[in-house]
């Protein structure tokens, strides 16, 4: 019984579908007919067209007239023509969907083909249309399991460098302070070397355990930890201005986190890649109608991309935006350099772009 029910409801939800489409395609105004009938109709009326006139008065002399051997000829081109605009017409959405289906991408979201042409043809690129929606989604969701496993395992590693190799390290320094104290003079510059040694590992081990652990950003929001984050990449040779405003909407924590985390690469890559002395850091709220959503740019004044391969940072990006439904472009900056530009859309149900623009 129980299969015999899932039967019928999937024919009732066949039908609804296809009834669906019907009323679609009659609000279209447009009868969708498909390439089989139009190339059947164009021959049927070019093959009655011949067999009405042979059957007719009209006749074929021996040898053959010139007017006779040109209305043939004439009757023979039209029909080849008939039939190459049809096929032209039939087979164009499929050379549409071809170039996009070597073009598509699941980490850059694309326009996806249009559905058109002949029955056959209409129904192929409405099944691709669907099959990418649903690997993009499973993309999606795989990423981010993938990234919250990630997440998790940086956590993981930046508490045990903090709390094991920190807390050695830091042993170590007061051991070699006592020693310091004790040591005959003709060693204690050597002794003053390895402390200094030991305190530049020390912080650097707590340098990497924050950028794999962003504590400001849990401890004191998106604002703060982005400041930080352009303070932290302003050294010798870079200089990293920001303009982030601390009244911002609310976000999910997952779209804070992935802002963050592009922030971050954006500006690893401007340090290491882009040949770059300046580099802005940039939040600011989306307009109406997309209010309630963010706009993250990272712009330097490097050698840009160019005609380079996407690397694992970017790529990287990609699935973080992909992620939060985000838009993440990849564009020359004016003057020259790079601009990394994510756009993060408002939560769903998020009504603050039908307010003034305050926020609470």
């Amino acid at each position: 019984m129980g299969v015999v029910t899932d039967i019928r409801s999937r024919s009732r939800s066949a039908k609804l579908a296809a009834g669906v489409s019907c009323e679609k395609a009659g609000r279209s105004g447009k009868r969708n007919v498909s390439l089989f009938w139009r190339i059947f109709s164009l021959n049927a009326a070019g093959l009655v067209v011949a067999t009405a006139l042979l059957l007719g008065p009209v006749t074929v002399s021996t040898p053959v007239l010139a007017g006779e051997a040109l209305v043939l000829l004439a009757g023979l081109a039209a029909l080849l023509a008939g039939n190459a605009v049809v096929l032209r017409i039939g087979l164009t959405p499929l050379h549409r969907l071809g170039r996009a289906m070597s073009t598509a991408d699941l980490l850059v979201p694309g326009t996806r083909p249009e559905v058109s042409g002949p029955a056959e043809t209409a129904q192929l690129i409405e099944t691709y249309n669907t099959m990418l929606d649903r690997l993009q989604a499973e993309r999606a969701a795989g990423a981010g399991r993938a990234l919250q496993a990630q997440e998790r395992e940086r956590h993981r590693i930046a508490r045990e460098l903090h709390d094991e190799v920190g807390q050695t390290l830091t042993a170590v320094l007061l051991q070699l302070k006592r020693v310091a104290d004790r040591v005959p003079g003709e060693l204690r510059e050597e002794v003053t070397l390895a402390q200094e040694a030991t305190r530049a590992g020390l912080d650097e081990i707590r340098r990497i355990a924050r950028r794999l652990r962003p504590g400001v950003l849990e401890e004191l929001g998106l604002a703060s930890a982005l400041r930080s984050l352009a303070a932290e990449f302003t050294h010798h040779g870079l200089t990293v201005q920001h303009h982030i405003p601390g009244d911002l909407h609310p976000l999910a924590p997952e779209a804070e986190l992935v802002l963050y985390r592009v922030a971050q690469e954006g500006l690893t890559n401007t340090a290491r890649h882009a040949g770059a002395d300046r580099a802005r850091l940039t939040l600011r709220p989306l307009p109406p109608p997309e209010g309630g959503g963010v706009e993250l740019l990272v712009r330097d004044n490097g050698t840009g991309l160019g005609a380079a391969t996407e690397g694992a940072g970017i790529r990287g990006m990609r699935e973080r935006a992909l992620l939060i439904g985000a838009e993440i472009h990849f564009e020359p900056a004016p003057g020259g350099g790079t601009d990394v530009r994510l756009r993060v859309p408002a939560p769903p149900g998020d009504r603050s772009a039908d307010r003034t623009g305050d926020s609470p």
